[in-house]
């Protein structure tokens, strides 16, 4: 059973009953619409000269920026995630597309990994920075998390 209180910035939480100070966990509707946002600012980022579109252009030069080709496919991913957390009212349907985003996520970081550096571009996204591979995989392991969480609360 759950109960539902505030926390400190008045915002609601909630706890599982019986389980000590457990905060809920995220659920795939919540990965949709955090990780929306967070790849919606990414792409926007990149594009504006924060984190690219050139190493000379980024905030944190040849170790970590995206190009266009990333910018792009960052923000049009960011839009639908947003769009299918409201769209898709089937919880299942929510599910089967974070496990999609999920084995994409974990399979580009992985492609990285075997890649050799004289090939950097992956369908016109330049991949062959480490921070890149170790992105990809963080990601996609977050997806496959948010999608199979059973302590996850649908809301």
């Amino acid at each position: 059973m759950r109960d539902q209180s505030h926390n400190s910035f008045g915002h609601y939480v909630f706890y599982d009953i019986g389980k000590k100070g457990g905060e809920y966990d995220m659920n795939p509707k919540q990965f949709l619409q955090i990780g929306g946002v967070v790849l919606v600012v990414v792409g926007l980022l990149g594009f504006i000269g924060v984190i690219g579109p050139t190493p000379e252009k980024s905030l944190f030069g040849a170790t970590w920026w995206f190009d266009n080709g990333e910018n792009w496919a960052h923000l049009l991913l960011g839009i639908v995630g947003l769009i299918a957390s409201c769209a898709l009212k089937d919880p299942m349907a929510q599910k089967w597309l974070v496990i999609l985003l999920g084995v994409v996520g974990v399979m580009i970081g992985l492609l990285n990994l075997v890649l050799p550096v004289t090939t950097p571009n992956f369908l016109g996204a330049n991949l062959e920075n480490p921070a890149d591979t170790l992105l990809h995989l963080a990601v996609g392991a977050w997806a496959l998390w948010a999608a199979f969480n059973k302590n996850a609360m649908v809301v």
